[in-house]
């Protein structure tokens, strides 16, 4: 159970580090001040931030146009969906035994 309360507080503070990344990275386009790279917002969402990195660029209309973030974020959600998915349906296998 204590597995399960570390997995989710991690997933809580990665993705509201990916919102708050997008945020300053809006921030600094808007003012023409240096940036935080794409590969950084990359590295989060796939450290588990995803869903917090799209939805902070659907909040801030940050990076909405750009391929990599339009197909590449959802497609890092999906497959972390599946790993996901396949994660349990192994543990309720190792159950069984």
């Amino acid at each position: 159970m204590e597995l399960f309360f570390f997995v989710l507080a991690y997933i809580f503070f990665i993705n509201t580090v990916g919102i708050v990344l997008m945020y300053c990275d809006k921030k600094r386009a808007v003012k023409v001040e240096w940036r935080i790279k794409e590969q950084t917002l990359f590295n989060i969402a796939l450290l588990g931030g995803s869903i917090g990195i799209l939805l902070g660029s659907k909040q801030f209309h940050h990076k909405t146009h750009h391929k990599l973030f339009k197909y590449g974020i959802p497609a890092i959600i999906t497959f972390q969906i599946a790993v996901l998915i396949f994660a349990v349906y192994c543990r309720s296998l190792l159950f069984k035994l």
